[in-house]
């Protein structure tokens, strides 16, 4: 020993510092259970809160927000609309005479000669309806083409009957933030002359003049519009493909 200087028994720590050592630990470690117990509670206190909502929720018919795994098991609304806006539009539908405010036209357009059938004369079936806006306010439209509006084979009314599937909601919650809504029959199909086309050249001409038609008249802003599902999902494409100056969107759905 080095006078002046305390040095450690060989036998190594003192029993004090050995206690001092456990007590330290112990002590992490209380903590460290303390931490786990109380995120094991908040959890569990989360899912049976969580529970009696959704069971309060489910008891009041409130639907929002249901789990995917159990949506099968919900009592689904099926009377209503499927969809719904955010906030309603400021204005009402312009009323016509006939039962759905409607209007119909038809468009007539160069067939070429090679298409036979009723070439050159081709005549595209249209409805329109539009929004009750102030004189000299003009709007957007936007358009379903497709076959089944007017159409026989599948029992479908006349195409200035809004269509169940889409128009009627278009016309219900769109319509009244200013855009108008047309149905269009594609060639040889409701009181669209020529032959039926499937994705031919004479229903690509046809989409295309009922393009231009809509987007010129007095009443339109020159922005055309075009959305459907399944067939009527596959007509904004081939409107695309001319590059119609007033074609502004699609919105194409399942097409073919």
């Amino acid at each position: 020993m080095i006078e002046g200087v305390p040095v450690r028994d060989a036998e190594g720590p003192r029993l004090s510092d050995r206690q001092d050592a456990s007590s330290s630990k112990l002590k992490l470690l209380g903590v460290a259970v303390s931490m786990v117990a109380i995120m094991l509670l908040v959890s569990i206190h989360g899912w049976i809160i969580d529970d009696v909502v959704d069971d309060i929720k489910k008891d009041l018919g409130i639907y929002d927000r249901v789990p995917v795994w159990e949506r099968s098991e919900w009592p689904y609304i099926t009377s209503n609309s499927y969809s719904y806006v955010m906030e309603l539009g400021d204005y009402g539908i312009l009323e016509t005479d006939n039962d759905w405010d409607s209007t119909h036209h038809f468009v007539s357009f160069d067939l070429p000669l090679s298409e036979g059938g009723s070439a050159p004369n081709g005549v595209v079936s249209l409805a329109v309806w539009l929004p009750d806006v102030p004189p000299g306010v003009k709007v957007p439209v936007i358009a379903e083409f497709g076959p089944y509006f007017d159409e026989v084979s599948v029992e479908t009314p006349s195409i200035e009957v809004p269509g169940t599937w889409l128009g009627q909601m278009i016309i219900d919650q769109i319509l009244p933030h200013g855009y108008a809504f047309a149905q269009v029959s594609v060639m040889g199909t409701g009181r669209s002359n020529h032959c039926m086309d499937l994705m031919g050249n004479a229903e690509q001409l046809g989409v295309d003049a009922a393009v231009t038609w809509l987007g010129t008249q007095e009443w339109s802003n020159g922005g055309v519009s075009m959305i459907g599902k399944s067939y009527d999902g596959s007509t904004p494409w081939q409107a695309a493909t001319f590059g119609n100056e007033y074609l502004k969107t699609i919105v194409p759905i399942s097409g073919l």
